[in-house]
């Protein structure tokens, strides 16, 4: 503005008492809001690209999670989930655009993150064996905060500690023997 004024932010009414609403409502309500919101944006994302696929809505835990499944859509994952970890970054900005608050959502497209879950627990299980057996601590590549998170899970099922080191893109999990 040349004015030398602040730019104004306008609001509708239904914008804030959106945003009213979520704010007091019950977490599983506002989670369940969030995949609403996520599922629409995907529709639309789907339309556009003019590709098949079902949105399957559930919250888990302390947040929205939304799959996306049916048709070919392995290349909406790309290498090592490239494309879906950009996709889940649009979709949790369109939850923010309409909520006014950060979203946790999950989004998994073609069961991709299903399976790299499965996965990283069995490295997380397979980690924490060799620390025990070993007595030693055991480094892992470098991961996604995602894949961190289910590494440090099953190391906690194991009854072992981990922690995260490193730096972003190459932060990486460590298991401690005890």
């Amino acid at each position: 503005m040349t004015d030398g004024t602040s730019p104004t932010v306008e609001t509708t009414d239904a914008t804030v008492e959106t945003t009213e609403a979520l704010s007091n409502a019950p977490d599983i309500t506002r989670l369940e809001r969030e995949g609403d919101v996520a599922a629409d944006y995907l529709e639309g994302l789907l339309d556009i690209a003019d590709l098949d696929g079902d949105i399957d809505m559930d919250v888990e835990g302390e947040r929205a999670a939304v799959s996306v499944v049916g048709g070919d859509l392995g290349h909406l994952v790309g290498e090592d989930g490239e494309v879906l970890d950009a996709l889940q970054e649009l979709t949790r900005l369109a939850v923010h655009r309409s909520t006014g608050e950060r979203s946790r959502l999950m989004l998994d497209i073609a069961g991709y993150r299903a399976g790299r879950r499965k996965e990283l627990t069995r490295i997380g299980d397979d980690a924490a064996a060799t620390a025990k057996e070993s007595s030693k601590e055991v480094r892992l590549d470098a991961m996604t905060p995602f894949e961190r998170k289910v590494v440090h899970d099953a190391v906690a099922a194991a009854g072992l500690r981990s922690e995260s080191e490193g730096e972003e893109p190459r932060r990486y999990v460590v298991v401690y023997p005890t």
